[in-house]
């Protein structure tokens, strides 16, 4: 017997936002109803996945703790010393911490002609650098521009080698003016070998003007190999303030490397001794990678995280065999090469991996090594063989883009994926409303566009090829935090959470989204040198992934601008009604709950701001946070404030 009961509920507007509360301001009542005897399919854990991609400050500079740029010296060092040349897109860049490079950020130590870059007999990549001294002068190389902490102790290590007679060697962190404001270590050996030295200093100020010298006070000659400096209390190579953040997101899946950079991107440069690595021009975007993080450092952080991991192979460039050789590195056992390559490199059990992209965006002419449809489903279908000969058990998701492209996939390469990817991203736009649906609206057509799909097209009979949303993101404005990194707003926010109520309406057609991306790059997470704060986007993202239900529940009674989704847990015992206002008016609901009785009691978590432009800043108090209030008595309608994403939690007493 299904048993109504009309619930009430009630927060003074005060209370949401902070202002005064008459009778004069009350808003309109709007009355919802909610059926929890009406259920869709559960909502996947995986929609609420991330992205990181070798793009901008995502990974160095947001997730990798190291400090120094260009460790491994892509570009020559030279003579004439200019500031960092800065990259920009269209005028986008407009300052911030982290600038890209063009060109050295290392400067010379000495006289003219000091440095040269040698080539025959380089430590990594195509050049290394060698200091000439001259009866003692100092010579050597310097970086500065480095953020230091009073008080934290900083590691590193110099790969050296060259004539005993140019010994002593210095290395020193400088944070002032003052003789006393540095710390020098002093290497007393040295031999034609390359060898690495280890080094550590504790910085007695804080300054965002720091530097790195290191320096030859003898004669002849020596090489710089490769530098690198971290703060001592990184997490094998992480940042531990932007972990922090990503493990609050609690994300299941990770998808990693790209994006536009997998499709030029060779995975073996990524294993094995991180020194040795070689440097590359970032293939797809501006800026160096210097494969300090590739696969296992990638599977490191997902155990760090507690989320699966989601491998995309290079369908561009790369060849239809090291798409399956990438698949037994990971998951092969150790009798097989690429297995036993992985054991050598210091992890001799499988990883397995279930989740992986074959490609990313090859429908685009601006990805490397985009080619015809026509030809594209066929080196598909040759990969996805290739992998699953492999690992049979592995789940592939196909490159989609709605329309011709993703129809042509889903009838020639059926047999050969488990999800099919599709990417949006929306601008700017004026009006708040319209903002703030962009998302949602996509979200809707493409699932609407699929279930078209399936009437339609003869190889679907039988199968369920749902969608993997493994790009979605609002993307414009002024690039801040490096390379693509834009600021998100509250109504960036709001949109995100409507989209994820979309992505619960169509929980029949989304099984996968990733968040485009998790740190700085577009990301939910914003980072300085020595801070990390969440976006706006990144609350919302919390606040849902942390506390919304999962199975769907029917909601009606309220119509655009208002949007509101309503979710039991998994156990039954709490109803979660989520209500986004994205207007500068309150509004007042009334819940006529029917198949449930509910408590009195109920808690309430938001997000709201007095400006569709609020934000938050690394190192500044945050402007958006979630907030929480519990609520004894539940018999007045509730207000939900203006500019607002509101999640209640309602305990059921009885179903």
């Amino acid at each position: 017997m299904i048993i109504r009961r009309l619930m009430i509920f009630s927060v003074v507007i005060a209370v949401l936002c902070g202002t005064a509360f008459s009778s004069e301001m009350v808003p309109e009542l709007q009355k919802i109803s909610i059926d929890v005897s009406k259920t869709s399919e559960p909502i996947s854990k995986y929609i609420y996945g991330q992205f990181i991609e070798h793009l901008g400050r995502c990974i160095y500079g947001g997730i990798w703790a190291e400090m120094l740029e260009d460790r491994k010296f892509y570009f020559p060092v030279k003579d004439e010393f200019k500031p960092w040349s800065v990259a920009t897109d269209n005028g986008h860049w407009k300052g911030g911490d982290f600038p890209e490079l063009t060109g050295s950020p290392w400067k010379v130590i000495g006289g003219k002609n000091t440095v040269r870059m040698i080539k025959d007999g380089s430590y990594v990549g195509d050049q290394t650098p060698e200091i000439n001294l001259n009866n003692g002068a100092p010579g050597g190389i310097e970086q500065g521009q480095l953020a230091l902490e009073k008080g934290r102790q900083y590691v590193g290590r110099i790969v050296l080698s060259g004539d005993a007679k140019a010994l002593p060697i210095k290395v020193r962190l400088v944070w002032g003016d003052d003789e006393k404001d540095s710390k020098t270590i002093t290497i007393s050996k040295l031999s034609n070998d390359y060898a690495k030295y280890p080094f550590k200093f504790k910085a007695k100020k804080t300054t965002s003007e720091g530097c790195l010298q290191i320096i030859g006070m003898g004669n002849g000659t020596f090489k710089i190999g490769t530098v690198s400096l971290m703060p001592a209390n990184n997490d094998d190579g992480f940042r531990p303030d932007t972990l922090k953040l990503m493990k609050e997101l609690d994300s299941p899946v990770y998808r990693w490397p790209g994006g536009n950079f997998v499709s030029d991107y060779d995975w073996k440069d990524g294993i094995g001794d991180r020194d040795l690595r070689p440097p590359r021009k970032n293939p797809a975007w501006t800026g160096i990678e210097p494969n300090d993080v590739g696969i296992h450092e990638f599977m490191n952080l997902c155990k760090k995280l507690d989320t699966e991991p989601f491998i995309a192979v290079n369908t561009g460039m790369g060849t239809i065999e090291e798409t399956g050789d990438e698949v037994e590195y990971c998951n092969g056992s150790t009798d097989t090469a690429m297995g036993k390559l992985r054991a050598a490199n210091g992890h001799a059990k499988p990883y397995k991996v279930k989740w992986w992209a074959v490609g990313n965006e090859m429908y685009g002419d601006w990805q490397l090594g985009h080619m015809p449809l026509s030809d594209y489903v066929k080196k598909h279908n040759k990969c996805a063989d290739a992998m699953r000969r492999v690992d049979p058990s592995i789940k592939l998701i196909a490159v989609g883009a709605v329309g011709e492209w993703s129809q042509t996939m889903l009838t020639e390469c059926a047999d050969h994926m488990a999800l099919l990817s599709e990417h949006i991203y929306c601008k700017d736009k004026e009006d708040l409303v319209e903002h703030v649906f962009q998302l949602a609206d996509g979200i809707k057509s493409r699932a609407d566009s699929h279930r078209e799909y399936r009437k339609n097209i003869d190889a679907l009979d039988n199968k369920d090829i749902r969608i993997a949303m493994d790009e979605w993101n609002y993307w414009y404005g002024q690039y801040r935090y490096g390379e693509l990194g834009v600021r998100y707003y509250l109504q960036d926010a709001l949109g995100v959470a409507v989209g994820l109520h979309e992505y619960y309406r169509n929980s029949d057609m989304y099984f996968m989204a990733n968040y485009a991306q998790t740190v700085n790059v577009i990301g939910a997470i914003k980072t300085n040198k020595t801070e990390a704060a969440f976006a706006t986007t990144g609350l919302a993202l919390k606040l849902y992934r942390n506390h919304y239900g999962e199975i769907p529940v029917e909601v009606s009674g309220f119509s655009r601008p208002i949007d509101i989704a309503a979710a039991l847990t998994s156990n039954s015992k709490s109803i979660t009604v989520s209500v986004v206002n994205p207007t500068q008016k309150a509004v007042a609901i009334s819940l006529d709950v029917n198949g449930a009785v509910l408590s009195k009691k109920a808690v309430m978590r938001y997000i709201s701001g007095d400006d569709k432009l609020d934000y938050n800043q690394p190192g500044q108090d945050a402007d958006v946070v979630i907030k929480k209030i519990k609520i004894k008595n539940c018999i007045e309608p509730i207000t939900i404030s203006p500019i607002s994403a509101c999640l209640i939690e309602l305990s059921v007493v009885k179903k």
